[in-house]
């Protein structure tokens, strides 16, 4: 017997079956990335504020000898400019992979209508237009195959093939489980629909019908490879309709981040040009909660102006562990944890 088979269940989520912090996970991914941009900004600004207050030289000093207000905000005026432009050049980017002559689109169109229609002979049914329905769907029909395999095979003389079947199911249904109640409801253009893909290890599921199929081959009735292979199939399928909807929501992400990026841009540009034209060490005098106004505001106006790039690094964030954890589309098996 493999080695392989010492664990045939997984976890029921990817956060589990990786063995990462929930807080880990909530930043990279599930948080909505207008609230990991807070987060960011807070952080920066109450750090940025405690530092020029407690270290050395003071504050008060450094403005009244020097031009940091200038050097600092004309700084970031020729970064924010720089900034904005690189991204809304990625933006134009991935719009422009949208357009084509008329032949490639409608080899698009065809590729995509060969894969609904062949989904549709899976399924029994037109296949859904809503890509939460559409993946709730195939996971049906392989949970169902799941469960007609374990039936199948009730009967088999291999009482150790039984076992590992019965115990790949109840990972499977489990799994489908709470994959499908996270897919209910969830609207594309939110991450929630991906997430939930993401937490349905289907390679994995692959990988175990091939590996009973080779290990028991012996054991196993014409029927009942039948049964694994049309099981295999129902997931087969799963991992290129995953990966679309990946494809579309990149796109729908990095489009999202060039018009917020530009909308904050423009805030931040004001800030730093009257930060150059008005104020100075005097401008506001007094202190609150013992951190002099000055800091405060310079404080204040050094992380709006960092804005766009907050909402750079926390959408950057999302796609790029996407990207890695869904680097293979196959039975490939990329990280320790899940080995």
């Amino acid at each position: 017997m493999s080695d392989e088979s010492s664990d045939i269940s997984t976890a029921n989520t990817m956060r589990e079956r990786a063995g990462e912090s929930r807080l880990k996970i909530w930043l990279l991914l599930a948080a909505n990335r207008l609230h990991v941009t807070a987060v960011l900004a807070f952080a920066v600004l109450i750090v940025f504020v405690i530092a020029v207050t407690f270290l050395s030289p003071p504050l008060q000093q450094q403005l009244q000898s020097g031009d940091m207000i200038e050097t600092m905000f004309s700084t970031m005026i020729g970064a924010i400019i720089t900034g904005v432009t690189l991204v809304v050049t990625i933006g134009q980017l991935v719009i422009s992979q949208e357009n084509g002559p008329l032949g490639e689109q409608r080899e698009r169109m065809e590729n995509s209508m060969d894969f609904r229609d062949y989904a549709e002979e899976l399924i029994g049914s037109p296949s859904p237009a809503d890509p939460s329905a559409f993946l709730r769907e195939l996971i049906d029909v392989a949970e169902q195959r799941a469960v007609a395999l374990q039936e199948g095979l009730s009967e088999n003389d291999n009482d150790q093939l039984q076992e590992e079947v019965d115990e790949f199911t109840d990972s499977f249904t489990g799994n489908s489980e709470v994959v499908r109640d996270q897919l209910d409801g969830a609207k594309f253009g939110t991450f929630d629909v991906l997430f939930a893909a993401l937490n349905f290890n289907y390679s994995w599921k692959v990988f175990q019908v091939e590996r009973l199929m080779n290990n028991y081959e012996e054991s196993l009735s014409e029927e009942e490879i039948t049964l694994l292979t049309d099981l295999k199939t129902a997931l087969s399928l799963f991992g290129p309709a995953r990966e679309h909807i990946k494809t579309l929501y990149f796109e729908w992400a990095l489009v999202s981040l060039s018009q917020m990026i530009l909308y904050a841009a423009i805030p931040a540009l004001v800030v730093a040009g009257i930060m150059l034209t008005i104020v100075n060490a005097t401008t506001f005098s007094g202190s609150t909660l013992g951190v002099t106004n000055m800091a405060w505001t310079i404080g204040l106006a050094f992380t709006i102006t960092l804005v766009p790039f907050f909402l750079f690094t926390s959408y950057v964030l999302r796609v790029v562990t996407v990207a890695k954890r869904t680097l293979a589309i196959e039975p490939l098996i990329l990280r320790d944890s899940q080995r």
